[in-house]
C-alpha cells in the first residue's frame, strides 16, 4: 500500500530540522518542503546542503552546526529567523547510538560521548527555539525519542533518550499556556540506506559486531510485527505532530515500534 501524499499541511510555516543529512531527518525535511514548508537543512555534515538543494515545494536553505554545543544551537535558530523571518516549527532529531554493548563495558568517556550526541542537541536547541516561537504567539516542538529506553547493550543511549521524553513532557506543561506544543515519537529499529558518516567513527570489533547482532534480534523480537520500520513510516508519524491536524496534542511520547513500547 503507497504511502498517503499530503499537500500544504506547511505551506507558509517555517521549520528547522536537524540531522537533516541523512536517514529520518532527511526525508522528514524534504517532504516538509514538499508540502509546502520553508525548511531549514541542519547537521554537522556540510553535504548537508546538498540534500537541502535536492528539495522541492517550499524554500530550503542549509546549515552547518554542531548541535551538541550551546553555540551551534542557538546560531542555528538565528539561520533560520534571519533566513525566512522566523520560526515556527522544530524537529529535533540529531542523536543516535554509538556504541553497543553492554553497560559494563562501556568505558567514562564512552558514556559521556553517548549523553552529548543524544541528549544536548534537543535540549540546547529547545532552549534555542523558544524566543523565536514565543514571537511567533505559539509553534510546536518535535523531538525524536526512541524505544530503546528500554533494550539490550545501549544503556549510556537509553538514558538519552529517557531524558528526551522527560524534555517532551515537563516542557509541554511549562509551554502550554503560551500556545507552544512539544511532542515526540519513539521509533523502533529502522531500515535506511548505509550512513555517509558512521555512528562510530572508530568502526566496530568482532565482538561489538556481534553484541550489536543481539541488539538487532531483540529489536525485532521486541515488536509485534516482528521487523523494522521503514523510513516512511517513522516520516509520517513525525509530520502528522508537527501539523495542525495535531493540534490538541501536546506532552505526549508516539511510540512507532511496532507495537512495542520501549
Amino acid at each position: 500500500m503507497s504511502a498517503r501524499v499530503f499537500t500544504g499541511r506547511f505551506a507558509g510555516k517555517v521549520m528547522v530540522v536537524t540531522g537533516a543529512a541523512q536517514g529520518i531527518g532527511r526525508a522528514v525535511a524534504l517532504r516538509a518542503a514538499a508540502e509546502g514548508g520553508h525548511v531549514l537543512f541542519v547537521d554537522r555534515a556540510d553535504f548537508v546542503a546538498d540534500v537541502a538543494a535536492e528539495a522541492t515545494g517550499g524554500k530550503t536553505a542549509a546549515f552547518t552546526a554542531d548541535l551538541e554545543t550551546w553555540e551551534g544551537a542557538h546560531a542555528t535558530m538565528r539561520c533560520a529567523a534571519e533566513t525566512f523571518g522566523g520560526i515556527d516549527i522544530l524537529i529535533n532529531n540529531v542523536g543516535g547510538a554509538i556504541r553497543m554493548r553492554p553497560f559494563v563495558e562501556f568505558e567514562p568517556a564512552q558514556i559521556d560521548a553517548e549523553i552529548r550526541r543524544s541528549l544536548m542537541p534537543t535540549l540546547y536547541c529547545c532552549h534555542a527555539v523558544l524566543p523565536h516561537l514565543s514571537a511567533r504567539g505559539g509553534g510546536t516542538i518535535v523531538n525524536v525519542s526512541s524505544n530503546a529506553t528500554r533494550g539490550i547493550y545501549r544503556m549510556p543511549y537509553s538514558a538519552a533518550k529517557g531524558g528526551i521524553n522527560a524534555i517532551t513532557q515537563s516542557l509541554a506543561m511549562e509551554l502550554a499556556g503560551q500556545n507552544i506544543r512539544v511532542v515526540a515519537t519513539a521509533p523502533g529499529g529502522t531500515e535506511a540506506p548505509p550512513r555517509r558518516i558512521p555512528r562510530n567513527a572508530e568502526g566496530d570489533t568482532d565482538q561489538e559486531k556481534a553484541w550489536m547482532a543481539e541488539v538487532v534480534d531483540q529489536v525485532k523480537q521486541s515488536s509485534f510485527l516482528k521487523r523494522y520500520g521503514s523510513i516512511a513510516e517513522q516520516t509520517a508519524p513525525i509530520l502528522f505532530l508537527a501539523s495542525d491536524e495535531a493540534g490538541y496534542i501536546t506532552g505526549s511520547i508516539l511510540p512507532v515500534a511496532g507495537g512495542d513500547l520501549g
